[in-house]
């Protein structure tokens, strides 16, 4: 990959600028000092059980417990999907650089929270009838990308930890085999309840374990909401509180499930503007880090990136796109780590999938 590439900036997004307009920036990297840099992240949050919010339903006072006692595998890091991704991006930064600096801390909190007897708990909650809807489809969608991190780490404490993790995982598919039939419409916002994020990375570990019945049901899930879609208005986001983009996620599970000829031919109707390489889009930007919907725009700026460098990556004429994303990364990476628990606790994440995935070979 070019370190050097061409970004535009506009203050508006979707103009179009002149070559004197244009300015050169520095391809974000990741490399172990950044890794360390990311690590200390979900490594101070994890086992961090306060401050908490549970989404829970009462249905009495035995109802009530600590985030600890209901959760003991996933309690740390504000909540239950956030704790999750953490684990997440811990398991890939180890395969990734096993020897940063606190590599042994990270493994001694992997183990120590993915435990069987935890997931057994985990598990037990889920199946409260009162909570058939938990964390649908944000939190189930992180849950099998963890297990599609550790089901692919040649390191037997990935293996061990796949194996302990396995009764939620298997749950986990069962909800979506049986909710995606139900779900007549799509949800097209951009927060936890977006339909086409919650099929992308069920997708890819339904790809890793070979799971045909849920790559099918995905597949024609994903065609029967967005197949007809058309010219996509990404003029009108982001929205206030968006951590996720409703027309570059529309994007990312349908270049996953329809072959190249076909997702080409769509991409160029849903969102024309794309193929011209006068494009902009301007990264969100953040007025308060303090407030916890407000920060949510840096995460708008990684999920953006990491849609974008998939496109990329399926369809070479689109290469001009890797200069903007690029640039949203580079434009919220530097603030995620500035004393404020409402991003620190999940931003890393997000950071860190849309690197990988810039670094990532062309399909």
């Amino acid at each position: 990959m070019h370190r050097y590439l061409l970004i535009i900036y506009c203050l508006v997004s979707c103009q179009t600028v002149s070559e004197s307009e244009k300015q050169i920036i520095t391809a974000p990297l990741l490399n172990l000092e950044q890794a360390n840099r990311l690590a200390a992240l979900p490594l101070n949050c994890l086992q961090q059980e306060y401050p908490n919010k549970l989404s829970q339903t009462l249905t009495d006072s035995n109802s009530l417990a600590t985030p600890g006692a209901l959760h003991p595998a996933f309690y740390g890091c504000f909540d239950w999907h956030s704790s999750v991704h953490g684990h997440w991006m811990l398991v890939r930064l180890l395969k990734a650089f096993p020897t940063m600096d606190r590599a042994e801390e990270a493994r001694s909190k992997l183990r120590s929270n993915i435990t069987a007897a935890n997931i057994l708990t985990e598990l037990a909650y889920f199946q409260r009838q009162e909570e058939k809807s938990f964390e649908r489809t944000y939190g189930w969608a992180w849950l099998l990308k963890l297990a599609e991190e550790l089901k692919t780490w040649d390191d037997p404490l990935g293996q061990e930890l796949w194996n302990n993790l396995n009764p939620l995982i298997d749950l986990t598919i069962s909800r979506y085999l049986e909710f995606l039939p139900k779900l007549r419409y799509p949800i097209r916002v951009g927060e936890h309840t977006n339909t086409a994020f919650g099929l992308t990375f069920a997708w890819d570990y339904a790809i890793v374990i070979g799971h045909q019945e849920l790559q099918e049901l995905i597949r024609n899930r994903a065609i029967d909401f967005f197949q007809e879609d058309r010219q996509c208005p990404i003029s009108w986001e982001p929205s206030g509180y968006d951590f996720l983009s409703p027309c570059l996620q529309e994007i990312d599970i349908m270049r996953r499930v329809l072959d190249q000829d076909t997702f080409d031919a769509w991409i160029a109707d849903f969102m024309p503007e794309l193929q011209q390489t006068s494009f902009v889009l301007s990264p969100a930007e953040v007025s308060d880090r303090s407030d916890g919907k407000l920060v949510h725009l840096d995460g708008v700026n990684f999920s953006r990136a990491w849609c974008l460098y998939g496109v990329t990556r399926t369809l070479p004429a689109y290469q001009h796109l890797v200069d903007i994303a690029h640039s949203h990364v580079n434009h919220s990476l530097s603030n995620i780590i500035d004393g404020g628990y409402e991003g620190e606790h999940w931003l890393a994440s997000f950071a860190l999938y849309s690197l990988f995935e810039g670094q990532r070979p062309a399909n």
